[in-house]
């Protein structure tokens, strides 16, 4: 085994991901189990939404024409109706000449109507009401298919449905949504000196962390883990291990023993099940993640540090699970400011530091590779591009949020 990496370009590393990465097969489920999930296809609107016009205001529906010089110089004086009811057949249904009847906000406008003018343009008279304002026809009013028309597209396929979405939806009749199958992925650590989580290390031991931090990270961005717990450096037994996780799973993340040690056995089993497309991202930190290809389904070797693992699933994570539903990247959160201390960066490799934005200072938080705490003490990370050896303090910056 060569000592050195053949490191690729983080875009590389992208690219080759996603080009591995297959859509999953679509399924239906309900409104509310909807949320978070992206749409397999199109949505359509089999009708006009709202489907009647219908007032955005409280008011008095008018024929605009009665009320076009109306002022508070000159007011216009209408003959007053019996009022609008929500959600029921009106007694009256329609209005002539000098006629206006009071609609509460989303009521029906009454035939003859062509507007609605705000109740605190009005004043009662008795039978009469006073309007001290002209409307334009149509002015506070919603048309029958001005929201949705029949026939329109409501939400395209590989939307991340929110609840603005599932607003959409109900407004549109549409109780079961075409989604797609969540990815599910397969957790495997490495390392003899790992421990259970709910082992107390003795010398020389460590928990196991990356797999909860992959864990949580995949069931975050929409994916479904499984985790198939530790092996310790025994080729055959990690070999065996990862060929049950290509069985049960669409793709594999393997923490740990992804560097050129010896000992390291990703490199290998990956090998042995199929083929290895990179070894080695030009990321700091992050460099000898593992690219590999098994069964037609992604097997990505994360390094066995939490920073680097986190840092490695947002730029390998995020695409793959992308792809597998058939959407972008989700729309990265970002801030901006300015730096309060100087960053050094290798040139030749892009680094993703870490730092804590408050207000308007970006503080970098320098540290190793095996240290949870800035993961937790940080907002996100700067991403310095590999052809820059650094930042100065005081430069503007773009923190990009985890």
């Amino acid at each position: 085994m060569a000592l050195f990496f053949e490191v690729i370009k983080v875009d590389d590393a992208i690219e080759i991901i996603r080009s591995i990465t297959p859509r999953l097969e679509r399924e239906t489920v309900p409104l509310l189990e909807s949320l978070g999930r992206i749409t397999a296809s199109d949505i359509i609107s089999s009708e006009d939404i709202p489907g009647f016009r219908r007032s955005i205001k409280d008011g008095y529906a008018v024929r605009s024409q009665d009320i076009q010089a109306a002022s508070e110089v000159s007011p216009a004086i209408l003959k007053k109706l019996k009022p609008t009811q929500m959600g029921f057949q009106n007694d009256v249904r329609s209005i002539g000449e000098g006629e206006c009847i009071y609609i509460p906000t989303g009521a029906e406008l009454p035939e003859g109507a062509d507007a609605v003018v705000m109740v605190e343009y009005t004043e009662g008279a008795g039978p009469r009401i006073i309007i001290t304002k002209s409307v334009k026809p149509n002015e506070n009013v919603l048309l029958p298919d001005e929201d949705f028309r029949n026939g329109e597209t409501l939400i395209r396929a590989g939307t991340t449905i929110t609840p603005r979405e599932i607003g959409v939806f109900a407004a549109s009749g549409v109780f079961f949504v075409p989604v797609t199958r969540k990815p599910h992925i397969g957790i495997i650590s490495t390392g003899i000196e790992l421990v259970e989580t709910t082992t107390k290390p003795r010398r020389g031991e460590v928990r196991d962390v990356n797999s909860w931090v992959i864990a949580a990270f995949l069931t975050e961005h929409g994916g479904v883990p499984k985790m198939y717990g530790i092996v310790r450096d025994n080729p055959e037994e990690g070999y065996s291990i990862l060929q049950q996780a290509l069985d049960e799973c669409d793709a594999v993340l393997i923490s740990g023993g992804s560097s050129k040690d010896t000992k390291d056995i990703t490199a290998s089993i990956i090998t042995r099940s199929g083929k290895i497309l990179a070894h080695g991202l030009a990321l700091a930190p992050g460099k000898p993640t593992i690219i590999g290809k098994c069964r037609s389904k992604p097997v990505i070797g994360v390094p066995g540090h939490p920073s680097s693992t986190y840092i490695v699933l947002n730029v390998l994570a995020t695409p793959m699970i992308a792809q597998f539903s058939g959407t972008k990247n989700s729309r990265q959160n970002t801030g901006y400011g300015r730096l309060k201390e100087n960053i050094t960066s290798e040139r030749g490799r892009e680094e993703w530091f870490r730092v804590a934005l408050n207000g308007e200072d970006i503080t970098p938080l320098p540290g190793k590779s095996g240290l949870v705490r800035t993961l937790m003490e940080s907002d996100g990370f700067i991403r310095i591009p590999q052809d820059k050896e650094g930042m100065e303090s005081g430069e503007d910056a773009k923190v990009i949020y985890w």
